[in-house]
């Protein structure tokens, strides 16, 4: 487990993606020939381009953008305790999004300098696919996200599904599963992540996807504080900025 010196130097992060497009024929003929490409290569079983591409390209930073980003950081109140603030973001405009989940993470790292990203799969997962999207956009990194060409111990994040792994590298535990397991009420009461692109093309309901991201911020921060034997949050201790 990470040495965490404190959960106040922790910035939860959890991200939702979907799709460029709606659907794989909307895509440039090059891009789709790309696309095929790549997936032929890591999924070779799947040969119906318009399922492998509803399936997968909403994980693939090439082929997809962010949509959401739900941020939390735990604080002390000094009448209820051990609270959690939590912050998303959300534009239909990516490069806006991006810009504006920067904003907020200079001003987090101007108060903390040692401050750590924290999340469950962060390191494989949400933090590469923002690196890679900024890189696409043109924005540039800030120190704190040049892990480029890092080692995989040099790169420090606190990441919940490496903790349940105890250095087990073959075992994969999905956010929903682990907080079965320890007892915590489930963020994936109305959708899960396999819903989140109709939600988005389909229905039209950024909302809808801000208040499933909140959620899984809200898991997190309660998986941290059982791996710390700690008290799981009140949810009246648990709070949405505007």
């Amino acid at each position: 487990m990470n040495n965490i010196q404190s959960i106040f130097d922790l910035l939860l992060i959890d991200i939702e993606t979907v799709p460029l497009e709606a659907a794989n024929n909307l895509l440039p003929p090059e891009e789709r020939k790309l696309f095929f490409d790549k997936i032929s290569k890591t999924v070779p079983e799947i040969e119906d381009e318009e399922e492998a591409y509803r399936r997968r390209a909403g994980i693939m930073a090439e082929f997809a953008k962010v949509v959401c980003i739900s941020t939390g950081y735990f604080y002390e109140d000094t009448e209820k305790g051990a609270s959690l603030r939590i912050k998303s973001i959300c534009n239909v405009d990516e490069a806006v999004l991006l810009k504006e989940f920067l904003d907020l993470t200079n001003k987090f790292y101007k108060h903390k300098r040692k401050f750590l990203f924290a999340g469950h799969n962060i390191r494989e997962f949400d933090i590469p696919f923002l690196c890679r999207r900024m890189v696409i956009h043109q924005i540039p990194l800030p120190p704190y996200l040049h892990i480029y060409g890092a080692k995989p111990w040099e790169i420090n994040m606190v990441d919940t599904m490496q903790w349940w792994k105890f250095g087990d590298y073959k075992n994969y535990t999905s956010l929903n599963l682990l907080a079965n397991v320890l007892g915590i009420p489930s963020s994936k009461d109305d959708i899960d992540g396999s819903m989140v692109q109709d939600v988005y093309y389909k229905e039209k309901d950024i909302k809808r996807i801000v208040n499933y991201c909140q959620k899984d911020v809200v898991v997190v921060a309660q998986i941290i504080q059982r791996f710390k034997n700690l008290p799981l949050i009140d949810v009246g201790n648990i709070s949405i900025a505007e």
